[in-house]
């Protein structure tokens, strides 16, 4: 299923960059439905930045969902990836069991709006399910979820942007 999600900030491209892609910002942030997420990995190499983060749903499941995970932990690695020289780059996520039937990938950009002294970030991907007969209505009730969180993700960002301006 695709999505797609633009949020707009009141600071410059690299300023955005620097909350986005920081460990430390996502350590304390707090998501609807998820645990704090455990840094997987951090690196810069270059003008690329690389943040992977483990993640456990512990909100209500869907109950075909439910069916499907069984009584075993719902995790997944997310990894974001940004090219501070160009502002793109990817967000994927994928099950950590069986992420060929959880996982997704998105572009991301970061740009300024001309004129405003705003700096957009848009978020433009896919989420598949590849579970035979369902896969296709729990892409659809976990999309407005995966939407949800990005927003809140993009409060918090702006809120930091402001604390450190």
């Amino acid at each position: 299923m695709h999505f797609a999600v633009d949020h707009d900030f009141l600071a410059s491209c690299a300023k955005v960059a620097d909350v986005w892609c920081s460990p430390a910002f996502h350590a304390q942030l707090d998501l609807p439905d998820l645990s704090q997420p455990d840094v997987v990995a951090h690196s810069v190499d270059g003008t690329t930045r690389s943040l992977r983060l483990r993640y456990e749903y512990i909100g209500q499941l869907d109950p075909i969902a439910r069916k499907i995970v069984g009584g075993r932990r719902l995790t997944w690695i997310q990894e974001l990836r940004l090219d501070t020289a160009t502002y793109t780059g990817t967000l994927s996520f994928s099950a950590e069991e069986d992420a060929h039937r959880l996982h997704g990938t998105a572009a991301v950009a970061i740009f300024p709006i001309e004129g405003s002294g705003h700096t957009r970030r848009r978020i433009d991907g896919d989420l598949h399910v590849n579970v035979p007969l369902v896969g296709g209505t729990l892409e659809r009730r976990l999309a407005p979820g995966v939407l949800r969180r990005l927003d809140v993700e993009a409060v918090a960002v702006s809120e930091e942007l402001t604390v450190h301006r």
